[in-house]
C-alpha cells in the first residue's frame, strides 16, 4: 500500500482533468448508491426492518437489532458512499473509485453489529438519505453533513419513539458523514443529546483534504482545488468552507472516543487532529491506527480490535 502514496501518476491532459473535476462535483450531487450486500442474519441475528422519518421528514431505512434483555442502546451512522450493509468496493463502479488509493476491497459492516449485540446492546442502523434504501432527498444533493444531520436526529426522535427503546441508554457509533452529520446534529440541537452518553467518531473528514488528495492521485495539480470547488457550487450551492467539520466540532458535548487512519491516503493527520482539539469536552480520546495507508482499515478497524473501544462504551453506557 505505502508504494501507492509514492508513485507519480501520469499527467492528464486538460481535457481530462476538466472531465475529472465535473466527475467530483457530479458526485456530490447525485451519489451512487452502495447496495444492501449483507444482512444481519449472516451473523445469526434476529432483525427487524424499520423506517421511520428523518427531521424534515424524510423516509428513511434501517434495522433494529435487539439484544434480549438490554437496555442498552448503538446508533449506527455509516460513511458517505456507503449504506448500513458497507460497500462492494470489489466491484465496479466503486473500484473504480477507490482502488487507486488502496482502498478496493469489500467493506462488510454486520460483523460490527454482531460485536456490539454479543457485547449486550441492542442496535440501530439505517441508511442516510440518498444511501441505501432511504429516501432521495435535497436534489440527490451528499452535503457532508448539513442536510444528513437531519437523520442523526430523527433517528434518536424515532429510538425515543418506540416502546421497547424509549427508556434505553443511548450511545453513538458514527463514522465518516456519518460522524459528521452527528457532529453538526449536536451543534443544531443539543437538547436531543442530553440523555446521549457518548459516541464512537470513526474518521470524520473534511471534504478539502480528500478533494485534494483525489486529485494528487489522479496526477492533476492540487492548484485546481479552487476550480473543483467552483464546480462542485454550480452543482450543489455548497463549498468546502461551509462542508468543513471543524466549524462544528466544537459544539461537541458528550464523551468521544475518535479514531482514524494516521497515513490515510484520503486525508491528512492535521484534520481529524484539529477535529478532536476543537472539541470541548474534557472526555474525549482519539487513538491513530498505524501500519496501513488504507481508509477502509479504519473502517474495518472495529471488527478486528473491538476491546479498547467496547472498554470506552462500557465506561459511560453502564
Amino acid at each position: 500500500m505505502a508504494e501507492i502514496g509514492t508513485q507519480t501518476p501520469p499527467s492528464p491532459s486538460e481535457d481530462q482533468i476538466d472531465r475529472l473535476l465535473q466527475q467530483m462535483a457530479d458526485s456530490y450531487g447525485s451519489q451512487v448508491r452502495s447496495p444492501i450486500m449483507h444482512r444481519p442474519s449472516e451473523q445469526g441475528l434476529a432483525y427487524e426492518d424499520i423506517t421511520f422519518p428523518a427531521l424534515d421528514g424524510v423516509p428513511l431505512e434501517g434495522w433494529y437489532i435487539p439484544a434480549p434483555g438490554s437496555s442498552k442502546l448503538i446508533i449506527v451512522n455509516h460513511p458517505r458512499g456507503f449504506s448500513r450493509s458497507g460497500m462492494p468496493s470489489h466491484l465496479e463502479p466503486w473500484k473504480s473509485v477507490w482502488g487507486a488509493s488502496g482502498n478496493g476491497w469489500e467493506i462488510n459492516f454486520i460483523p460490527d453489529c454482531e460485536i456490539l449485540h454479543d457485547a449486550g446492546y441492542n442496535v440501530l442502523t439505517y441508511d442516510l438519505r440518498n444511501h441505501g434504501h432511504s429516501a432521495a432527498a435535497n436534489g440527490g444533493i451528499v452535503s457532508s453533513g448539513l442536510f444528513e444531520y437531519r437523520d442523526v436526529l430523527g433517528s434518536l426522535r424515532y429510538a425515543r419513539g418506540r416502546t421497547d427503546t424509549a427508556k434505553m441508554t443511548i450511545g453513538l457509533f458514527s463514522r465518516c458523514l456519518g460522524a459528521n452529520s452527528t457532529i453538526i446534529a449536536m451543534a443544531k440541537d443539543p437538547a436531543a443529546f442530553d440523555e446521549v452518553r457518548c459516541m464512537l467518531a470513526c474518521q470524520p473528514l473534511g471534504p478539502k483534504f480528500i478533494a485534494e488528495r483525489l486529485l494528487q492521485l489522479a496526477g492533476v495539480p492540487t492548484d485546481r482545488i479552487t476550480d473543483l470547488e467552483r464546480a462542485m457550487i454550480l452543482r450543489t450551492s455548497i463549498g468546502f468552507v461551509e462542508r468543513d467539520i471543524n466549524q462544528w466540532s466544537k459544539d461537541v458535548r458528550i464523551p468521544a472516543f475518535v479514531y482514524q487512519v494516521r497515513d490515510d491516503l484520503l486525508t491528512r493527520p492535521i484534520d481529524v487532529q484539529r477535529t478532536f482539539d476543537n472539541m470541548p469536552v474534557a472526555e474525549k480520546k482519539l487513538h491513530w491506527i498505524d501500519g496501513t495507508t488504507a481508509r477502509w482499515d479504519g473502517y474495518a478497524y472495529f471488527q478486528r480490535e473491538p476491546t479498547e473501544m467496547l472498554d470506552w462504551l462500557a465506561r459511560y453506557m453502564g
